[in-house]
């Protein structure tokens, strides 16, 4: 289904909090879109009121679209909007392409993708790289598995929300990268907490341990929006729960055993995540895991009033 303007027209299930700037990005530069919501209603609200349609099934929404971006929590929730009762395979027109922006297994992808192309249907993989935020300004990152000329027709809509675009190769590919490139920023996570911990400990507070590794060969984006909550204790500087890191890197230790790669480092981030997820703490968000970190030890990083 296109539009005569020549813009395909866009389903998107999954406005949460990457989802929803994407499309609305994907609204605001004139795109049809139809959504879908999940439990909460105020972004499909929201999206409605600035021109999209809802959806009640994956069907209807696969029915009114050429291009599907799902973004939704991993490999076995991409399986369930695909093939289950009145999912997107059921509504889906031949030439559909199916895009996962969620960050999911590379085996379960290359194995959907042959599946999807059997019924006439396409599946692309292009996953994140970014916060909310960046997300609402049309700032994202997107790391593309695809065919070429599955590509070239995702382009424009993923153009509409990202404004780093790589195609990195055929179908799975992008959700390996995105295994690494989230085993680099979870791994410095676990880091900067052990690291805070142990100055701490030692009588190095947050504040001054900031002061030296701020404007160093250290520093990075990432480095800045953890320590905004370290300093600033504000919760949605980086809205990545814990529970989802870990999902992340399971599934990279996943792709390692089937590799037969030896990787004790993800090992020990993964242990990490597990045994704060394990205490309860799995709706934290990822910098908090500094404070987790810090209490096994037996001190805190709050700043003293």
């Amino acid at each position: 289904m296109k539009m005569s303007a020549g813009k395909e027209a866009i389903g998107f299930i999954g406005v949460g909090l990457m989802g929803q700037g994407m499309a609305a990005n994907l609204v605001a530069k004139g795109f049809s879109l139809t959504v879908m919501g999940h439990r909460n209603r105020k972004p499909v609200e929201d999206l409605v009121a600035a021109g999209a349609v809802e959806a009640k099934t994956p069907a209807e929404l696969a029915a009114r679209s050429g291009i599907i971006f799902l973004c939704v929590t991993g490999s076995a929730q991409v399986e369930e909007v695909l093939k289950g009762e009145s999912g997107i395979i059921a509504g889906a027109k031949p030439g559909t392409i199916v895009v996962d922006c969620s960050t999911s297994d590379p085996t379960v992808t290359v194995r959907l993708a042959a599946e999807l192309e059997a019924k006439g249907l396409h599946l692309a993989d292009a996953p994140l790289g970014g916060t909310p935020a960046q997300a609402a300004q049309g700032q994202l990152s997107a790391m593309i598995g695809a065919a070429p000329e599955v590509f070239a027709r995702i382009r424009p809509a993923c153009e509409a929300w990202a404004q780093k675009i790589v195609h990195l190769g055929p179908v799975g590919d992008g959700h390996k990268m995105k295994l690494i490139n989230n085993f680099l920023s979870m791994g410095y996570a676990a880091i900067y907490a052990e690291a805070l911990t142990l100055s701490q400990k030692i009588g190095i507070t947050p504040q001054t341990f900031d002061s030296v590794i701020r404007g160093s060969r250290m520093d990075c984006g990432f480095y800045q929006t953890f320590m905004q909550y370290v300093l600033e204790r504000d919760r949605d500087a980086h809205k990545f729960t814990l529970v989802n890191a870990l999902k992340d890197v399971r599934y990279l230790e996943g792709v390692a055993n089937a590799a037969g790669v030896a990787n004790p480092i993800g090992n020990a981030v993964k242990n990490s995540y597990a045994t704060a997820v394990a205490s309860g703490r799995g709706g934290d968000y990822v910098p908090m895991i500094s404070d987790w970190i810090a209490e096994l030890n037996g001190v805190s990083l709050a700043a003293k009033g």
